[in-house]
């Protein structure tokens, strides 16, 4: 269960930003993946289907097992990644691989997954088969969750790479992007895709990405920190220390 720390909420907190803090990795996993059932199971009650999109990394694999394991129709739901490396799924690299591993397993299997890599040359190459292929997903996204590196990424919404100003204003579904490490061919759902999620997650953990985030509050600039444009927005911060 998620406990509520308030000397360790940072003084600089949005308003619109809602923190949460768990006491350990694996109390915080289990709270967001319960959390993010609740909220496709609510989705579903109004909807014929529902979509949830997730990041990759080792930060939330924990969560996606934990979610995976969750009771609802699954069968109703659209998977897809928040951004993908452009390396195919047997490559380490592959946030997809990490998905089919770590979410599309025990309940979830029968869950509905939309992989972003296209298996053209390059992303820019696939960008129009990947805006093809999503668009048969549920939109808009009703549960998201983000993650942030320790340079304010998000996604691979990367600063100051190259087509950061079009992905931040894209009214497309996805981009091809580039990363300062490799792989550095990336493809990526747009900022304002992933802006018009219903329900919006921040995982992360540790005290150099809480520092990470109040340096993106201080410094208020998208370019240079993208995750500030998502802090503008109502976002749930999920930290453990």
């Amino acid at each position: 269960m998620n406990t509520a720390m308030k000397p360790n909420k940072p003084e600089t907190l949005l308003n619109q930003n809602q923190w949460l803090e768990s006491v350990s990795a694996q109390k915080l996993a289990a709270s967001l993946a319960a959390t993010v059932a609740n909220q496709l199971r609510a989705a579903l009650t109004v909807r014929s289907r529902a979509s949830l999109v997730v990041s990759g990394g080792r930060t939330p694999q924990a969560m996606l097992q934990q979610l995976s394991q969750q009771q609802l129709d699954w069968h109703r739901v659209d998977i897809t990644l928040a951004d993908e490396r452009w390396v195919d799924e047997q490559d380490s690299a592959s946030n997809a691989a990490l998905v089919r591993v770590w979410l599309l397993q025990n309940n979830a299997v029968e869950a509905a997954f939309y992989p972003i890599y296209t298996g053209e040359k390059s992303a820019s190459e696939g960008r129009q088969h990947c805006q093809q292929r999503l668009k048969d997903m549920h939109w808009p996204i009703d549960v998201l969750i983000l993650g942030m590196g320790t340079d304010g990424h998000t996604a691979s919404l990367f600063p100051l790479c190259p087509s950061l100003h079009q992905a931040l204003s894209t009214s497309d579904i996805c981009i091809a992007t580039h990363a300062p490490a490799d792989p550095t061919d990336r493809m990526t759902l747009s900022a304002n895709t992933l802006g018009l999620a219903r329900h919006k997650h921040l995982h992360i953990e540790g005290a150099e990405k809480r520092r990470v985030l109040e340096q993106a509050i201080h410094l208020k600039n998208s370019l240079q920190m993208p995750i500030y444009i998502f802090l503008q927005q109502p976002l749930s911060i999920h930290w453990c220390p």
